[in-house]
């Protein structure tokens, strides 16, 4: 059975162990998210569960989303996650789900969005290297050649240029969990997730 969870990002900070290394984690507030919505495939193959994260007041949403909630029986929440589950028996709209389902020593998957780094260039953004130094040098920090001449007399698609950097969906897998405090919904995983802090983060985790 695969877990499924947002969070926030609190920032990071470092711990160390029992011969004294320092080791960098960063600190998660998952939970607790209600399961809003199962829908099953044609073929009963898989469901699609859809979580919810963080309650928020019916009068800051529009009426077609308070509906959805309303339907259902459950509060409004501000954020919403759907993902294919393949064990559903166990599960119904309404339960809650809380960082019980983790354990100290699993290994989750983070998938957050990255900083925004605003127009970068081709050095920051693709580790270009730079031109000549010396005097006289007109070619610093410029791209270069983009393209052949006559044929085909285009620029390719997806060759890399200078554009906007980070923003993007990252994600992080295989970080271990070092520490988890149930009471206050707080897990400590080994490693850096990417985002703010403050940001929403997505937790995966796959049972074997």
């Amino acid at each position: 059975m695969s877990i499924n969870m947002l969070g926030q990002k609190i920032g990071m900070t470092q711990v160390f162990n029992e011969q004294g290394n320092a080791i960098p984690v960063t600190i998660l507030k998952v939970g607790p998210c209600t399961i809003t919505q199962i829908k099953k495939n044609k073929e009963n193959t898989h469901t699609n569960i859809q979580i919810g994260y963080e309650y928020v007041n019916p009068n800051q949403m529009k009426k077609p989303n308070i509906g959805h909630f309303k339907k259902n029986k459950i509060p409004c929440f501000k954020h919403l996650k759907e993902y294919k589950s393949d064990s559903w028996n166990n599960l119904s709209i309404g339960k809650i789900l809380n960082i019980k389902e983790f354990q100290i020593g699993n290994y989750i998957n983070v998938s957050g969005i990255s900083t925004g780094k605003g127009f970068s260039g081709c050095q920051k953004k693709h580790n270009f290297n730079r031109g000549p130094m010396s005097h006289g040098s007109k070619n610093h920090k410029q791209p270069g050649s983009i393209g052949a001449g006559t044929s085909p007399g285009r620029v390719f698609p997806g060759k890399k240029m200078a554009g906007r950097m980070g923003n993007t969906k990252v994600t992080i897998r295989n970080l271990q969990i070092i520490n988890i405090n149930v009471d206050k919904n707080i897990i400590i995983i080994k490693g850096s997730v990417p985002g703010k802090s403050g940001k929403i983060i997505y937790i995966h985790k796959t049972e074997k």
